[in-house]
């Protein structure tokens, strides 16, 4: 969910061997061996590996570093361990923590955890995740790290009173007049899915402004530590208004499609998480968020492409700073004319994240680049590299203005200043 994601970005191979190790823990236990593995798919819905595993870490440990507007904070230790997980945890004490926020010993969990989407979660699938977390995974003993917050902000206790005016405990029912798939695709997209903690707008308590399609910011996009998520309602210019559904159910199995590439810590969900869905479980999510009216947006026409003055520019790039970067170091994969070579290489010509008026993705994915894109175990063969240490504030801030200028985008130029901001807080959490 956030920038210190990368690295883990790959994960699936490190999923996989501990998914098997799933079935042979249910096959020595007195529970179904099926509830287990219905568990395991759930955590894969979930994408609980990639916030409770760190780099080189051991699956579901915890210990990924988490950056909030308070300081650091730690993932949690979530293997049976008895001592330093929550092996000691009953059922109750387990849909206490993952609806409520709260611990067994009575502490609360900061909502960096998302507990107000996983709140939506049925009785069920409760049951079968705790089966999965308690009889598939294996034990770690490692101990929790205390968050890296002074006193007074690490006090927990006024978490009581953020819970009392943010939090609703109700479980998902399925909405009269919609059909299977859409309240599937909702159930799975506000709940174990928790879009909207990257993907909806935060207010000052750090509270999502909407938890659902009643609100009119359910999913309109949001900045969370260095990267702006993009909005995922049908608006025309930064939304999904221009995909189709094959488009999106491609995007969500592959990473890629011929509008966008996956980056930042979505690398992390498809990695982990969307490609191990079933074709059923995408459609449904496909069909909920292509019904999702316009809303947010960059206050633009509608996107056309017109390749005309970017063209002149690239001809004459001795008169641009941003044209010559991009003729550079940018071109040969992107393209002359913005449209690279989707899927392989994504577009830059009407790409929605290029065309937001928040630029903090296109600035963080230039400096830092991506982790790869694992899909069915092949790394994907041309990453976005970081060019961090290639270019300075000044070139990186040019180049960008010049690709949020060109093709006709329109996008708000990119200054010097807001590069040297993200590039001393990324580096920072490294």
């Amino acid at each position: 969910m956030n920038n210190t994601l990368k690295g883990v970005g790959a994960a699936l191979c490190v999923a996989l061997p501990f998914i098997f190790q799933a079935s042979v823990r249910a096959a020595d236990s007195t529970v179904d061996p099926a509830l287990v593995q219905h568990g395991a798919y759930l955590a894969k819905l979930g994408d609980c590996v990639a916030c409770h595993t760190a780099p080189k870490g051991k699956p579901f440990a915890g210990g990924l570093p988490m950056t909030t507007p308070m300081g650091q904070i730690y993932t949690t230790n979530i293997t049976p361990d008895p001592q330093t997980g929550i092996g000691g945890y009953t059922l109750e004490d387990f849909k206490r923590a993952m609806r409520e926020g709260v611990a067994k010993d009575g502490h609360n969990l900061y909502p960096a955890m998302p507990y107000p989407s996983y709140a939506k979660v049925n009785d069920d699938d409760m049951k079968a995740l705790y089966a999965f977390f308690m009889h598939g995974v294996a034990p770690v003993q490692q101990a929790n790290r205390e968050p890296d917050i002074k006193w007074p902000l690490n006090m927990r206790w006024p978490l009581k009173f953020w819970n009392m005016a943010f939090l609703d405990k109700s479980v998902y029912q399925d909405k009269p007049g919609k059909d299977v798939a859409w309240n599937r695709g909702a159930y799975l997209i506000q709940g174990l899915g928790h879009c909207g903690s990257c993907h909806t707008p935060r207010g000052i308590a750090f509270q999502e402004k909407a938890l659902d399609e009643s609100g009119s910011e359910f999913l309109t996009g949001g900045v969370l530590d260095g990267w702006f998520a993009a909005n995922l309602t049908g608006e025309h210019n930064v939304g999904l208004g221009r995909w189709n559904e094959q488009d999106l159910q491609a995007f969500l199995k592959t990473g890629a499609n011929r509008h966008a590439s996956a980056f930042g810590s979505m690398t992390s969900v498809i990695n982990n998480s969307t490609q191990a869905m079933t074709d059923a479980d995408v459609a449904a999510m496909t069909t909920y968020l292509k019904s999702l009216p316009p809303a947010g947006g960059n206050g633009k026409p509608p996107y056309t492409y017109d390749p005309q003055a970017t063209r002149v520019s690239l001809n004459r790039p001795a008169n641009d700073a941003g044209a010559q970067v991009y003729t550079a170091y940018c071109m040969h994969c992107h393209g002359a004319n913005g449209q690279g070579f989707a899927p392989m290489l994504a577009p830059l010509a009407g790409n929605p994240n290029v065309l937001e008026k928040d630029a903090s993705s296109l600035i963080n994915v230039t400096l830092n680049g991506t982790a790869d894109l694992v899909i069915g175990g092949v790394p994907s063969p041309f990453p976005m590299p970081k060019f961090a240490p290639v270019l300075d504030d000044q070139q990186i801030a040019d180049v960008l203005s010049f690709v949020r200028g060109g093709w006709n985008n329109g996008a708000p130029a990119v200054t010097a200043a807001e590069v040297a901001k993200l590039r001393k807080s990324t580096q920072a959490a490294r």
